[in-house]
């Protein structure tokens, strides 16, 4: 194999691995909501707790957290983003706010967002036990892809149980902090420690993530291969 030969082969495979790092990058951003996404789900929980510490009062920080909640989900609706990113905040926030103006205990704002994430916890790493890895079922319809990583690419299998245990092991170690200042700290210690854990957890889950599935084989998109069928039926068909 002459040096040419062998620098095109080279340059292809880089080209097929950048596309693959580029495809998983954007994958993600659409599952998760990128950046702004996490700031979104952090920064109502940050005005609820900065009013509360200034002036005590938990009704009208909920309602300025929620407020500000909404204000947000119909910027993501103007913008036509995906609903889910839109109305997902939404929920979160008007469930943590009822609960603490109805407990009148302010640390119950939090308390629905860390039983959510002790619950997504349990299920990935639950889910990557059991081989059904939660981030596969989640990523690969996003990757057209649906199931066929179960049977068919053993490599993504194993890339997404890899990814399915570091984000529960990463939302269990949250929640190993949160829970203990739930019960015996106050609302604005809890407050401001779950502002502060609120996008650094998240980063470090997708970034590892897309180190697993970039290091993956690539997905096989099903979607295409039953489009195929399709033609391949028709054009069997047409005499």
């Amino acid at each position: 194999m002459d040096k040419q030969t062998e620098g095109s082969r080279t340059s292809h495979r880089a080209g097929a691995d950048g596309d693959s790092r580029a495809i998983t990058e954007a994958a993600l951003f659409e599952a998760f909501g990128g950046i702004r996404g996490m700031v979104e789900t952090t920064v109502p929980g940050l005005v609820f707790v900065l009013i509360y510490t200034i002036n005590r009062d938990i009704h009208i920080a909920a309602i300025a957290a929620l407020s500000l909640s909404v204000l947000l989900g119909i910027a993501r609706l103007v913008r036509k983003d995906t609903l889910k990113h839109a109305f997902s905040g939404v929920f979160g926030v008007a469930f943590g706010a009822v609960f603490a103006m109805m407990s009148g205990d302010a640390k119950n704002f939090y308390l629905p967002g860390m039983l959510y994430t002790l619950g997504l916890a349990v299920a990935y790493i639950a889910t990557a036990i059991a081989g059904v890895p939660l981030l596969g079922l989640i990523l690969g319809p996003v990757f057209k892809e649906n199931l066929s990583w179960r049977k068919r690419n053993p490599g993504r299998l194993r890339a997404y149980t890899k990814a399915s245990w570091a984000w529960g092991l990463i939302l269990l170690a949250k929640s190993a902090i949160l829970f203990p200042l739930y019960w015996w700290g106050d609302a604005t210690q809890l407050g401001w420690v779950k502002v502060a854990l609120g996008i650094p957890p998240m980063l470090l889950s997708v970034y590892l993530t897309w180190i697993f599935l970039s290091k993956a084989p690539p997905p096989i998109n099903v979607i295409a291969e039953m489009e195929a069928e399709e033609e391949a039926k028709k054009a069997a068909a047409t005499p």
